[in-house]
């Protein structure tokens, strides 16, 4: 049976540049970063609070997983901003905000209410956006 899920994959422009942004401005650690055969890097990064949950950093190219078309679609959809790849939890809201603007992190406004929570919708340097959330 499945037991938990391990790995979630975000797709990036750029993953040198994804990984700075991912570890200098929203705090995340890198768990690895290898390159494969054929010159695939394999690049996951994590939380500190949640060791057992890797982000796969991933550039939309044509190989193992799909074709040209394909990763030029996945590219372009990128570009747009059109993906929101998940949500993060904070216990208080306000003061990540604030520290994560301070940061350079472009948020698309100030935290609202909602009937889950207080949420603030921000994106990543590729355009991926995800709500932080702090849950009621």
């Amino acid at each position: 049976m499945i037991k938990k899920m391990s790995h979630t994959t975000i797709y990036v422009t750029n993953q040198t540049e994804a990984l700075k942004f991912y570890t200098e401005k929203l705090g995340f650690e890198v768990r690895t970063d290898s390159t494969m055969d054929g010159g695939f890097r394999w690049l996951t990064l994590g939380l500190k609070s949640q060791p057992d949950l890797e982000f796969v950093l991933m550039e939309p190219k044509a190989g193992m997983m799909m074709d040209e078309e394909t990763a030029s679609q996945l590219r372009a959809l990128i570009g747009k901003g059109v993906l929101g790849a998940g949500v993060f939890d904070t216990d208080d809201v306000g003061a990540a905000y604030e520290e994560l603007k301070s940061r350079g992190v472009e948020f698309m406004g100030p935290p609202a209410d909602r009937p889950y929570g207080i949420e603030a919708l921000f994106k990543d340097n590729s355009g991926n956006w995800f709500s932080l959330t702090e849950r009621k």
